[in-house]
């Protein structure tokens, strides 16, 4: 089976977008002190930008989670 890029990052971005929105968060609530931009993020949610390990893990840290929680979608 072939894994299709633009489906992961969207799929992932959908996912991040409903948590966010599940835990009633803004963009800037989410990135604030975590040295994320909220366009940043918000490109995430978008599956315009395809986001570093690094970033995963300070996305996850916000909604209290893990990185494989987060990317269990």
């Amino acid at each position: 089976m072939q894994v299709n890029e633009e489906t992961l990052l969207q799929n992932l971005g959908q996912h991040i977008h409903k948590l966010r929105k599940s835990k009633k968060l803004t963009l800037g609530q989410v990135c604030y002190g975590r040295g994320i931009e909220p366009s940043t993020l918000s490109r995430i949610e978008q599956a315009i930008v395809e986001p570093k390990y690094i970033t995963l893990v300070k996305i996850a840290s916000a909604f209290n989670i893990s990185v494989s929680e987060l990317l269990n979608f």
